[in-house]
């Protein structure tokens, strides 16, 4: 059975850093992606980055250089760095897994398994 846990959400002032973390367990393999999303009050959810095990790596327009991810496989864990946050990231992240395709997608209905989120609050 897949589980996805995240942890690390909180409250930040804007300009601050967090890094998410997301435990996976019962899935594994070369064609494995981890993708972070998100989803803001009354917003629809979106994507962010997502990775695969040899650390290719795609994110959306938005990320620039403030969102990093990373995989620990040590640990099966796929960290969400997070700098220079503005209040308009402010949202339930959520991490989610998919397995047997090559190409990258950001479409969460592409996703069939997914964390219960963690809430990150950006403000002062």
């Amino acid at each position: 059975e897949v589980h996805l846990v995240e942890s690390g959400g909180g409250w930040v002032q804007p300009g601050g850093s967090l890094t998410l973390s997301c435990v996976t367990t019962g899935i594994t393999g070369y064609d494995v992606q981890i993708a972070w999303f998100r989803q803001a009050p009354g917003k629809e959810r979106e994507g962010i980055s997502c990775i695969d095990p040899t650390n290719n790596v795609y994110g959306a327009d938005f990320v620039e250089d403030r969102f990093t991810i990373s995989n620990d496989r040590a640990k099966n864990t796929v960290n969400l760095r997070m700098d220079n946050l503005k209040p308009e990231d402010t949202a339930v992240y959520y991490c989610a897994a998919r397995r047997g395709f090559a190409v990258f997608t950001l479409t969460p209905s592409s996703y069939p398994y997914w964390g219960q989120g963690t809430q990150v609050t950006v403000s002062s």
